[in-house]
């Protein structure tokens, strides 16, 4: 199982920003995966693109326990706040994409955070993408089952494809990482279709490979992303509280405490249940093919039509 790749955890961060604002408990607990020092940098001029009434969160879900640094980012999003056209946006960026990273070499994304950790992967943003990263949230695998079970499950479409995959991969999910096994009896897709899953169910369905491709993989990340959006519109104060307290110890965020309540308060208002979403790079403008023995598989892309319609989706067509 050493090379267990976990789903990006990084919907989580989208559970701390709508669901934690307004919360008397939460001030103090907050502050314990608030990174002050990374609050300074984030305040620095940057090269990217800035656009105001628009804010950008870079959520990043590693691939191992460690969430500063030194495991690689399994999955990368962006989660765009509109304020100007009260929209939510969500990008993902696939982890092969071939990248330059500066005072490294030119290679796979998913080595930036793994080398320096957030530093390095908004430097990359600003460098590659020409795009100014206001905050960010980091979270490991740890959290995900539990918080999916808190939810009560997420409500996502298997297609008939993947279901023997998916029950591959329940196997792995509930035998060597699901912590309630005692309480929660291990049970298998049988059918096709929308259909509510639980924590081991919903990892194994965000793991899922091999019948399609990494694009089709991200997809389904978002499509999980936005299930739990979703939910949490519909919760209560005392189910964010226990979600806060899974998600402690496995999060780190340049967003103060403050910060986090107005941008969840932000979002609340703006109660946008069709989450926009766009998959770079453009399935018409990148080549994935083996590059080189040492740097393997990667996803080249051309830059100007690709940053062109990515820059549109996030700022819109007259900042672009």
């Amino acid at each position: 199982m050493k090379n267990f790749k976990k789903i990006a955890l990084t919907l989580i961060s989208i559970i701390v920003i709508i669901a934690l604002f307004g919360v008397g408990f939460v001030y103090s607990k907050l502050n314990k995966i608030y990174v002050k020092d990374d609050a300074k940098k984030a305040s620095e001029k940057s090269e990217g693109t800035m656009v105001e009434g628009i804010t950008n969160i870079l959520l990043v879900g590693t691939d191992g326990e460690y969430v500063e640094k030194g495991n690689r980012s399994d999955s990368v999003m962006l989660l765009t706040i509109d304020s100007n056209k009260k929209a939510i946006k969500i990008s993902s960026i696939a982890r092969d994409t071939y990248v330059d990273i500066p005072g490294y070499s030119t290679e796979k994304l998913t080595h930036a955070y793994g080398y320096e950790g957030i530093d390095l992967l908004k430097k990359v943003f600003e460098v590659n993408f020409d795009i100014k990263v206001d905050k960010y949230v980091a979270v490991n695998f740890v959290s995900f089952m539990d918080i999916m079970d808190e939810l009560g499950g997420v409500e996502v479409n298997v297609e008939e494809k993947d279901i023997k995959e998916i029950n591959k991969y329940i196997d792995a999910c509930y035998d060597y990482y699901y912590d309630r096994k005692g309480e929660v009896k291990k049970e298998y897709i049988t059918k096709s279709g929308v259909q509510k899953l639980n924590g081991y169910q919903a990892l194994a369905f965000s793991r899922i490979r091999y019948t399609d491709d990494a694009f089709a993989r991200d997809n389904r990340h978002r499509d999980v992303a936005e299930s739990v959006y979703k939910t949490f519109l519909k919760s209560g104060p005392e189910e964010y509280k226990r979600c806060a307290d899974i998600l402690l110890d496995n999060t780190k965020t340049n967003i103060s405490p403050i910060e986090m309540m107005n941008l969840g308060y932000t979002m609340f208002n703006i109660n946008d249940m069709n989450i926009e979403q766009f998959q770079f790079p453009l399935e018409e403008y990148r080549n994935g093919h083996i590059i080189s023995k040492q740097k393997g598989w990667v996803l080249e892309w051309d830059k100007e039509p690709n940053l062109k319609a990515w820059h549109e989706f996030i700022y819109g067509k007259d900042n672009k």
